[in-house]
C-alpha cells in the first residue's frame, strides 16, 4: 500500500509507537502509581488542551470506574489570566500535552509546584517548559510527528493513562489487557479496507454530530476534533445522553450522525438511541464490534470483537482517523497542513 501523506504514515505506525510506550515507560509509571499510594492522593487535577484535552476525557472515566479518583479538568485561564488559583491539597496535578509548550498548562503545574502537591507530565517533548515543572515525566516517545493532527500521540496518551490505572489497581486480569493493545490497533488498522470508497458518499457533508458515552465520551470528541481540522465540516461531539435532551431536534432525514459503540455498560442506552434517530431518517455511520449495532448503520466502520470496554477507546479512534484521513482526500485538502493551523499552539 502506497503512503501518500506524513499524517497516513503517523497513523499506520500507532502498532509500533505504543509498543515501545510499554516497554520505554512501564518503570517510571510504577514509581508514580507508588507515589500515589504512598501519599494517599485520592484526586487528580488534569491540565490539557485540543486532542490531550480529550485524554483527560478519558481519564475521568478510567480512573474513576477503576481506581476510584475523582478526577477534574482544570481550568487553566484561572492560573495564567485571572490569577485566582484553587487550592490543590491532596492532588496529583497532571499535565498532559504533546509538546509541552502551552504557557497555560505550564502555569498549572507551577503553581502546584508552588503549592507543594505533586505534580505529572505525559509529553512527546521530555525537555519541554511543562516537563521542567513535573516530579514525575512520562515520555511517549512517539518520535516526531510531522502532521498537524495528533494520531499517535493521542493513542500514546491514553495508553498512559491505561498503564498508571493498570498500575495502581495491580489487577492481574488488566495488566494482561494492557499488553494486547498494540496488537488490537494492528488489526483495527486492516479491518476497513474500503475506507476510502465509503468516505465518497460524504464528500460535500457540510455538517454532522459524534455521540459517545462513557469511556468514549473522549473518543466523540476526538474524532470530532479530526473531521473539523481535516475535513473543515461543521461537527459537534455529545455525550449521547446529552443527545436526549434537546439537540435531539436537529435530526431530520439524512442527518449524518457518528456513534461509537463498542460493546460495553453504555452499549443498551446508544442502541435506543440510534433506533430513534434512524426511525427520524438520521444517516448513522456506526463504529462497533456488534453486527447487530452494525446492522443500524448506512456506514459501518468495524472492530475487532471481544475488545474490554476500558481500553475501547484506543481501539474505536481508529477508524474515525482513517475516515478522517480519507473524507480529507477525496476532497483534495492537504491532510498535513490544514488551513490556518500550527502543530504547537501556544494559549495563555
Amino acid at each position: 500500500m502506497a503512503i501518500s501523506s506524513s499524517l497516513e504514515q503517523e497513523i499506520y505506525q500507532q502498532p509500533q509507537v505504543l509498543q515501545q510506550l510499554l516497554i520505554s515507560e512501564r518503570a517510571i509509571i510504577q514509581q508514580l502509581a507508588t507515589e500515589l499510594q504512598k501519599r494517599q492522593i485520592s484526586q487528580i487535577v488534569i491540565a490539557a488542551r485540543g486532542s490531550s484535552d480529550n485524554a483527560a476525557r478519558y481519564a475521568q472515566y478510567l480512573l474513576g470506574s477503576v481506581n476510584g479518583f475523582l478526577v477534574t479538568l482544570a481550568t487553566p485561564s484561572l492560573y495564567s489570566i485571572y490569577q485566582q488559583t484553587p487550592q490543590l491539597k491532596n492532588t496529583l496535578v497532571l499535565g498532559i500535552s504533546q509538546s509541552g509548550q502551552s504557557p497555560d498548562l505550564v502555569a498549572v503545574l507551577a503553581e502546584a509546584g508552588c503549592q507543594g502537591v505533586l505534580t505529572a507530565a505525559i509529553t512527546n517533548f521530555s525537555d519541554s517548559p511543562l516537563a521542567q515543572q513535573a516530579d514525575y515525566v512520562i515520555n511517549l516517545n512517539a518520535g516526531v510527528e510531522k502532521s498537524i493532527a495528533a494520531t499517535k500521540t493521542y493513542t500514546s496518551e491514553l495508553l498512559a493513562l491505561a498503564i498508571l490505572s493498570t498500575e495502581l489497581s495491580q489487577n492481574p486480569s488488566l495488566l494482561t489487557t494492557i499488553d494486547t493493545v498494540p496488537n488490537l490497533v494492528e488489526k483495527t488498522l486492516t479491518f476497513n479496507p474500503n475506507i476510502n470508497q465509503l468516505v465518497e458518499r460524504y464528500r460535500y457533508m457540510k455538517h454532522c454530530v459524534v455521540l459517545g458515552r462513557g469511556y468514549n465520551y473522549a473518543t466523540a470528541f476526538e474524532l470530532a476534533l479530526k473531521l473539523k481540522e481535516l475535513t473543515y465540516t461543521i461537527v459537534e461531539p455529545y455525550s449521547s445522553a446529552d443527545f436526549w435532551h434537546g439537540p435531539l431536534a436537529i435530526i431530520e432525514p439524512g442527518f449524518p450522525v457518528f456513534v461509537i459503540a463498542p460493546s460495553g455498560k453504555v452499549l443498551p442506552e446508544l442502541q435506543e438511541l440510534m433506533q430513534t434517530l434512524k426511525q427520524r431518517g438520521a444517516e448513522l455511520l456506526i463504529i462497533s464490534d456488534q453486527q447487530k449495532i452494525l446492522e443500524l448503520a448506512q456506514t459501518p466502520l468495524i472492530l475487532p470483537p471481544d475488545i474490554p470496554e476500558w481500553i475501547s477507546p484506543l481501539i474505536a479512534i481508529i477508524p474515525g482517523q482513517l475516515f478522517a484521513l480519507n473524507l480529507a482526500l477525496t476532497r483534495n485538502y492537504n491532510v498535513d497542513q490544514p488551513r490556518g493551523l500550527q502543530k504547537v499552539t501556544e494559549t495563555r
